[in-house]
């Protein structure tokens, strides 16, 4: 019996495989690394994902612009934009600029979402001294940019702005969120921003800055009568993507926003009770 078991092993070879199954030198090893085509991609996504960890609000990415400007001259009516992708693009030479001549600095970050701007609110906007901030801020906060959020939690973030503002003797302009629309791209592919933007959702956290402008002092900027369609939509011609104004879009929205600053302007800063 041990004399055949023998014969069998020998036979079979190692891990009991046939000659036939034994591997050869170019067989690849069976826990060889697969490789992946999206690597480069994964990689860059883990990158970008670790850059946010490292400054969730994005402080950075005006620190050093900060840095470089000065103290308010005199008689100067200096006024900071703060918000998102719609203020932060405003700014680029394909949509006519950002108010040119006029000392209005633009501190808006794209997909950014209330509490970020919350937090970057004292170097991005009372560092600089204004005598106004123009703030457009919570179409990404329903879009859960940073995670599910309430409507309440925006209204509060929004209110504390502007408390911080006021405190620091700065006029506060805040600004209606602007509306949405789903469009067939000229590619032919389909854009949806009403699923994660709701248009319902838009318009009561509107209608929550209207009242609480009225109720602290504020300035109510209205953009949505101006930009919405007869369907409650962003109007097709001032968009490119349905949620994005396009050149006629900051064509329209720039008049309004130097209404409300010039409103702003004639009224006296207010400065929150002490509370404590």
């Amino acid at each position: 019996m041990r004399k055949a078991l023998l014969l069998l092993a020998l036979m079979l070879g190692p891990a009991g495989l046939t000659p036939a199954q034994q591997p050869t030198a170019t067989t690849p090893p069976q826990n060889a690394p697969a490789t992946c085509p999206d690597m480069e991609a994964l990689q860059k996504k883990v990158n970008d994902m670790n850059a946010r960890l490292e400054d969730w609000a994005a402080l950075h990415r005006y620190h050093d612009a900060n840095a470089t400007i000065g103290a308010p001259a005199a008689g100067e009516a200096r006024v900071v934009f703060m918000g998102d992708s719609i203020t932060d693009m405003w700014q680029e030479a394909r949509y006519g600029g950002f108010f040119p001549g006029k000392p209005y600095i633009d501190r808006g970050i794209s997909g950014q979402t209330t509490p970020q701007m919350l937090v970057r609110f004292r170097p991005d906007v009372l560092a600089l001294q204004p005598q106004v901030v123009v703030i457009l801020a919570g179409t990404n906060d329903i879009a859960g940019n940073t995670g599910p959020m309430t409507l309440e939690e925006t209204e509060g973030n929004l209110a504390s702005m502007s408390e911080l503002a006021h405190s620091h003797g700065v006029r506060v302009v805040l600004a209606s969120l602007t509306p949405v629309a789903d469009l067939t791209l000229p590619d032919g592919k389909k854009v949806v921003q009403t699923v994660r933007r709701p248009p319902d959702k838009i318009l009561t956290l509107n209608e929550w800055i209207k009242k609480y402008v009225a109720e602290h002092g504020d300035v109510y900027l209205d953009y949505f009568p101006a930009m919405v369609d007869e369907h409650g939509f962003l109007k097709s011609n001032l968009t490119d993507d349905g949620l994005h104004p396009n050149r006629a879009g900051y064509a329209v929205m720039a008049p309004l926003a130097e209404k409300a600053i010039q409103e702003a302007l004639s009224k006296k800063p207010a400065k929150i009770e002490n509370r404590n």
